[in-house]
């Protein structure tokens, strides 16, 4: 019986092993779907091949996750296979029959009470609020929330003179129209502007950081002031390419 009640012990420490990686890699950015599916798969040890596993691959504090938990899946395997010998090797068919009954219930009770709604908003609360204080795991991938990698990305753009972003403020430049986001200026004494408003002035000499597909950031880093600059605005704003 204490083989069995270790088997058991063992199944609930992976259950509770599996929701503390997928809250902690849906900290990261994971979906709560990717990152429960990723946990599974590493604990134990399918390694599916998806985008979504080379995401965690490519990101250093998933793949520190992803790897504790093949170590503790390599371990689990190793554990209940030897709590299933012990538990059922010396025992006389009424013993084994009754250990059967008790795991099979153990596990279905395990089973129901992980597919409980409010067991699970307590876990994930519990859970995200544990690592939030005694971990640094929100390491998020800015690129990958971004979609850096579908032609998007953050671009600074040194503002010279006689360049159409110079002299405007962000209200009259309208970069909303054309699909950009200003995120922050660095002005030309070195002062950082974060989130600016719309009545920040763009000066000659600021770096702008911009948000955007990549060609229309090209596109506008060499815009030139003046009728032809306004013109393209206008083109852009107004669905051109």
């Amino acid at each position: 019986m204490v083989a069995l009640a270790s088997l058991i012990a063992v199944v609930l420490i992976s259950l509770l092993v599996t929701r503390v990686a997928t809250v902690a890699l849906t900290a990261t950015g994971l979906s709560r779907e990717a990152a429960r599916f990723q946990a599974r798969s590493a604990l134990s040890g399918v390694g599916f091949t998806t985008d979504e596993a080379e995401s965690v691959v490519n990101h250093p504090v998933r793949r520190r996750i992803v790897m504790l938990l093949m170590l503790l899946g390599s371990a689990g395997v190793v554990t209940v296979l030897g709590a299933l010998v012990l538990s059922f090797a010396n025992a006389d068919a009424e013993q084994r029959n009754v250990r059967i009954a008790i795991l099979l219930a153990a596990l279905l009770a395990l089973w129901i009470v992980s597919r409980s709604s409010t067991v699970d908003r307590w876990l994930n609360f519990s859970i995200a609020k544990a690592l939030t204080r005694w971990t640094d795991i929100d390491a998020r991938d800015y690129a990958a929330l971004l979609h850096l990698s579908e032609n998007f990305a953050v671009m600074e753009m040194a503002v010279g003179d006689g360049e159409w972003l110079a002299g405007r403020t962000l209200r009259e430049l309208d970069l909303r129209s054309e699909g950009v986001l200003i995120l922050g200026v660095t002005q030309a004494d070195g002062c950082y502007v974060a989130v600016p408003r719309f009545d920040t002035m763009i000066e000659a000499g600021d770096v702008v950081i911009a948000y955007g597909k990549v060609e229309r950031l090209c596109e506008l880093d060499r815009r030139p002031a003046g009728p032809e600059g306004d013109r393209r605005h206008d083109e852009v704003a107004a669905g051109g390419d």
